[in-house]
């Protein structure tokens, strides 16, 4: 590859949540409209390579009731999706749905885990 010619690797975003609801019952309506928010997101961001959402099944008191697992073809496209009017719009709508936050953002390598 020339010298003047820079490649981006591509981004994973992962977001954890525990969402609102006392009982199994309304948990699963959160989650559902959780899923239904970001599933709608799907190919509707530029740059956005992977979109996978996971519910947890393991109900251990410290886990997360699900996940969003995504790829972005460079920073640069991360960035853009952070304020995609597409995303802001799904975020409000699911406001307070979403009690408990985590987040982990990585450039993915070629070397494989160490």
């Amino acid at each position: 590859m020339p010298h003047d010619v820079v490649r981006s690797s591509p981004v994973h975003h992962i977001v954890m949540w525990k969402v609102a609801g006392d009982a199994q019952s309304s948990k699963q309506d959160a989650i559902a409209k959780v899923r239904a928010e970001f599933e709608a997101l799907r190919g509707l961001i530029p740059g956005m390579t992977r979109l996978e959402i996971g519910v947890d099944h393991s109900r251990v008191s410290y886990s997360c009731d699900m996940v969003l697992v995504t790829e972005f073809e460079s920073e640069g496209a991360l960035q853009a999706y952070a304020t995609h009017p597409a995303h802001l719009a799904a975020r409000d709508r699911l406001e307070g749905l979403r009690i408990a936050r985590h987040q982990v953002d990585y450039v993915a390598t070629t070397e494989g885990a160490r």
